[in-house]
């Protein structure tokens, strides 16, 4: 159990640490590196590469951006299987539906707590 945590641990901090890796030596934008995670986890599930690492860190590889991508390229292969042509549209939305809903609820918790600054 313990190993589980430190798993997680040293999974999601080697994926966060590329990311401040590629934020301080690179001129690439958060936005820029946001996506391009995304859009590895989506690489990586569609070739059943990511699927191993989150069953061996779990949430240590599923939380961080490139989990929200596989997520995506699950749901859509699930869809696809189950609804045909149609789920290329709806499997990704579907699955990553809870991640989203939180965002943007938490999001708007924030927003109507904290007030903002003027520059």
């Amino acid at each position: 159990m313990l190993m589980d945590y430190i798993w997680a641990f040293v999974i999601g901090g080697a994926l966060c640490a590329v990311g401040q890796v590629l934020i301080d030596y690179t001129k690439l934008t958060p936005a820029r590196i946001l996506t391009a995670f995304v859009v590895a986890g989506v690489v990586l599930g569609a070739f059943g590469i990511y699927r191993p690492l989150i069953d061996f860190a779990g949430a240590g590889a599923a939380v961080p951006l490139t989990g929200f991508g596989n997520a995506l390229a699950e749901g859509v292969k699930e869809a696809v299987d189950t609804k045909g042509l149609l789920g290329i549209f709806t499997g990704g939305l579907s699955a990553a539906s809870a991640g989203i809903a939180a965002a943007l609820f938490f999001g708007l918790i924030m927003g109507l707590c904290c007030k903002s600054k003027e520059k």
